[in-house]
């Protein structure tokens, strides 16, 4: 039932209803985050177990270190996907009032998302760049030229899309 308690004709609401069929797309993602769980943990173990053997340098407890973050950001990519897809694509969540409501869900939409979404990418892609910086000596000349090649790219792509977002914005205002 829509606003006016009229009932939508059979064509707009099976179109209204296929929303649902991301609902299983959403499920995974929460599966993927489980994994990333997992894998931290592992990380962190392997991190333990080689601090206590007193064998690891400091660059590679600063790896390890920048790895564990990785994961923890990958983490919150999907949690913004997950939380942020699901209100504004699937279903209302109903948070509002909830003490835990992420403060920006009060005002996400399909185009906040993608500009969150692009600042992410680049906080993931920042730290694989430090870690090859870091790792410089190990890696090809080549393999660090392309890795900031492609991590400009997504600066630029952030860049782009928020102007985007701000001229979509100020045209919806007037």
């Amino acid at each position: 039932m829509n606003k006016n308690n009229k009932e939508l004709r059979p064509l707009p609401k099976w179109i209204f209803m296929s929303r649902w069929l991301q609902a299983p797309l959403y499920i995974g993602l929460i599966v993927a985050q489980g994994v990333y769980v997992w894998q931290f943990w592992q990380e962190l173990i392997h991190l333990i177990h080689e601090v206590t053997l007193l064998t690891i340098t400091e660059t590679h407890i600063m790896l390890m270190v920048l790895g564990l973050i990785d994961v923890v950001m990958i983490s919150n990519l999907l949690v913004m996907v997950i939380v942020g897809g699901w209100e504004t694509f699937v279903s209302r969540l109903k948070l509002e009032n909830h003490p835990d409501e992420p403060e920006w869900l009060s005002h996400v939409n399909a185009g906040v998302l993608k500009v969150k979404l692009a600042t992410a990418i680049i906080g993931i892609s920042s730290i694989h760049l430090l870690k090859t910086f870091i790792n410089a000596a190990q890696i090809s000349e080549s393999v660090m030229l392309w890795q900031t090649i492609i991590h400009v790219v997504f600066l630029l792509s952030a860049i782009a899309i928020a102007y985007t977002e701000k001229i979509v914005g100020s045209t919806l205002r007037h």
